[in-house]
């Protein structure tokens, strides 16, 4: 089949490799001028299936309340006069409930350790570079309390098959020696061997160029404006450069799929949560972190990429509001310096925020609908570098009249 993606962050790369892979004819098409310019730009990079826990947890109205005070709050809550943001937030308070935190950081787990499993075949097949490591990642505590209700929490995620350890402070230097001299800050550390990192703006770029030499096309500065349909079918994609024609469409446009899935009478709860980042350049003089982790109490994640070190914070429920300032990174900024005060040159740092497609359960929307020849691969919000590879290879089944390999319970729009 001729089949349309739509959208090149890593969502619509990993859909247009598993794709190609089975065959198809593959059209991928992007607003911006290059793959991974938008969500999957400057993300934190971790592979984390042993991190799936749902945001929307008994914790999280909480801490976004006291985020209208504070600045330093990893969830941060800016109103909106925009009804979607509170229809939204709505539906996000009422996942907020143990039991629905539950159930929705099972299914995550479950859907990241399968990526993973995708992820390695795909690497196999196309060994295509984005600076990885498999040294596996760290989460530590630095409150000895908190340390033991983590260890406690973090079972949900062993019985999904995560392999976590816990560690002492010295264990958590001797996993990674740049922490070594402030261990003594640490309580504590959950160790997951299994994770890993990796730049994901790198990895798409360079899938994307690996998929052109197989014959996949790509549309670059091309926005989508409407899906002509035929009946129950999708006939075209209309853009701000004419129609293309297609057999098939699957739709990965991140924060802007609502936009055009109510145009065919869709409600899809999929709505913007803003992320800030950090990349700081690593000389030949600097001891930058082995590998990356959580600083849990002040969630701040890093990774190291080859000659560079990236830290993320905060998610802010604000809107699609891209901009930035220096206070806004100050906090972050502050923790990395404090770690790894050597670690990188931290005056000479790219500063970013963008935003993550979020849904209410932090789980991704996939599936067909009611138009026969399309089928949805969105919403993967904060961890859509570590679930793509299983929401690509999901999307591909489905259009391929195969059993996917996991149950897709709640990650569907019907669901």
């Amino acid at each position: 089949m001729k089949i349309a993606v739509l959208g090149a962050g890593i969502a619509g790369i990993t859909a247009a490799y598993e794709l190609n892979r089975d065959g198809h004819e593959v059209t991928v098409i992007e607003r911006e001028s290059e793959p991974a310019s938008f969500t999957s730009y400057a993300n934190a990079g971790l592979f984390a299936p042993a991190h799936a826990y749902a945001w929307s947890s008994p914790a999280a109205p909480k801490i976004l309340l006291k985020s209208l005070w504070r600045n330093d709050q990893a969830l941060r809550f800016k109103p909106s006069a925009d009804p979607a943001f509170w229809r939204w937030m709505w539906l996000f308070w009422r996942q907020c409930t143990a039991e629905r935190a539950a159930i929705n950081t099972r299914r995550k787990a479950r859907l990241c350790n399968y990526s993973q499993s995708v992820f390695h075949e795909t690497l196999a097949r196309a060994p295509v570079r984005y600076d990885g490591n498999t040294g596996g990642l760290l989460y530590f505590y630095r409150n000895p309390a908190a340390f033991e209700a983590a260890a406690a929490k973090s079972r949900i995620l062993q019985e999904e098959g995560c392999e976590i350890r816990t560690l002492d402070r010295d264990g958590a230097a001797q996993a990674d020696p740049a922490l070594a001299p402030v261990k003594d800050r640490i309580a504590g550390a959950l160790y997951a061997p299994n994770d890993e990192s990796g730049d994901c703006r790198l990895f798409a770029r360079n899938m994307a160029g690996w998929l052109k030499e197989q014959g996949v096309s790509f549309r670059f500065g091309t926005t989508v404006s409407a899906l002509r349909t035929d009946g129950d079918r999708v006939s075209a994609v209309q853009t701000d450069k004419g129609e293309i024609a297609a057999d098939g469409a699957v739709l990965c446009l991140g924060v802007y799929t609502p936009q055009l899935a109510r145009q065919i009478g869709l409600n899809l709860p999929v709505y913007p949560v803003k992320g800030y980042s950090i990349t700081a350049p690593v000389s030949g003089r600097n001891n930058p972190p082995s590998i990356g982790g959580v600083d849990e109490e002040n969630l701040v994640a890093y990774a190291p990429y080859g000659d560079r070190v990236r830290a993320t914070a905060t998610a802010e429920f604000s809107g699609f509001d891209r901009s930035h300032k220096p206070s806004d990174f100050a906090h972050m900024l502050k923790i990395m310096r404090e770690l790894f005060p050597s670690g990188a040159d931290w005056g000479a740092c790219e500063y970013w925020a963008g935003l993550r497609p979020m849904t209410p359960e932090g789980t991704p929307i996939l599936g067909p609908t009611h138009l026969r020849n399309l089928w949805l691969n969105t919403g993967l919000g904060h961890m859509g570098w570590t679930m793509s590879h299983a929401t690509a290879r999901i999307t591909a089944d489905l259009i391929a009249g195969r059993r996917p390999q996991i149950p897709l319970e709640g990650l569907t729009a019907a669901a």
